[in-house]
């Protein structure tokens, strides 16, 4: 695995490639390159980009590749799609807008599939940003599947979240519903060329201003054409004017931070659920626990307590009884 690391930190695209995939399969080598590369990441800046579907995020990103790549930064960009039902892949695949970049060796693209996780965004859309992080990627983009309730992991992922509305996005107010308000550094109302963008760009610069809560950083609301270009060099300039507001006074720090803490316990968590499921094909004792909960022999949280209890090392002590006629399942 120090053949694949030290090709990758050379800027070898097939060792990044090859990386990615092996984080994406739950490879044991991957925690080896993981550590290698490490010492090496933290140079990169991510931007996130969320909306609701139809919204132009792809052409937001791909316009904002373009004006990257014309000013000499090296760029990847993360695709988060939906999951195919039958492959377990991305079910988009990698963003026809985006193919004229993948002649360019300056700009990576991957999509990933969100593979039911909650939040959006796979916990291994971070380790794949310290990937392309040590690749010497200058930027990287990350756009989501779409935003809702469910859509908050961007936070745990970018330096800078972009949210991008379109003015058929319905009453403004079902953005403050959707958590937008908490996630947004920049507002972005795309497609403006449409009837009624600058009035959601008015609804939503009234709603920061009456929101109780008094940021800093006062998110500035654009107007962009993705389509013909319009707005992404004003976006550009904004987003390194949130990095340096950031930088200043140690935000951007404390986000990243906090996003390795968060990737940490997020690694655990599904660690653990792996080798669960390893235990409950492998070990009589739990299935044994499995089937004492069903009966009602045990009960579920205490048992479930015991077993971590146990160091996996459960042994349950139970009396089957038959079922009793009040019994509800």
């Amino acid at each position: 695995m120090e053949d694949i690391a030290q090709r990758l930190l050379n800027g070898d695209q097939r060792a990044l490639s090859r990386s990615i995939s092996m984080l994406e399969q739950g490879s044991p080598e991957a925690a080896g390159v993981m550590k290698a590369i490490d010492p090496h990441t933290g140079r990169c800046y991510t931007v996130g980009i969320t909306g609701p579907p139809g919204a132009g995020k792809s052409t937001v990103v791909d316009r904002l590749a373009e004006l990257l790549r014309r000013q000499g930064f090296t760029v990847g960009i993360i695709a988060v799609d939906p999951t195919s039902p039958f492959s377990g892949g991305a079910f988009l695949g990698d963003r026809i807008r985006m193919q004229r970049h993948y002649l360019d060796p300056g700009v990576f693209i991957r999509s990933v599939a969100t593979r039911g996780q909650t939040g959006g965004v796979p916990r291994l859309i971070k380790s794949m940003v310290r990937l392309l992080d040590a690749a010497g990627k200058d930027v990287v983009l990350v756009e989501t599947v779409g935003v809702g309730q469910t859509e908050l992991g961007i936070m745990g992922v970018a330096d800078t979240v972009l949210v991008a509305l379109m003015p058929e996005s319905g009453d403004a107010v079902q953005t403050l519903k959707a958590g937008i308000m908490e996630i947004a550094d920049i507002y972005l109302v795309n497609k403006a060329d449409r009837d009624g963008a600058g009035q959601m760009a008015a609804a939503i610069t009234a709603m920061l201003q009456t929101s109780s809560s008094q940021p800093e950083w006062a998110p500035p609301v654009l107007l962009t054409a993705a389509l013909t270009g319009d707005g992404i060099e004003e976006l550009w300039d904004q987003i390194q004017k949130h990095r340096a507001f950031s930088e200043a006074n140690s935000q951007l720090r404390s986000r990243r931070e906090r996003r390795r803490e968060q990737e940490f316990l997020e690694a655990v968590e599904e660690e653990l659920g792996k080798r669960l499921k390893t235990q409950i094909d492998e070990n009589p004792e739990l299935r044994s626990a499995l089937e004492a909960v069903a009966a009602k022999g045990l009960e579920p949280y205490s048992a479930a307590l015991d077993f971590l209890d146990s160091g996996f090392d459960f042994k349950p002590r139970w009396n089957p009884r038959p079922p009793q006629a009040d019994d509800r399942g």
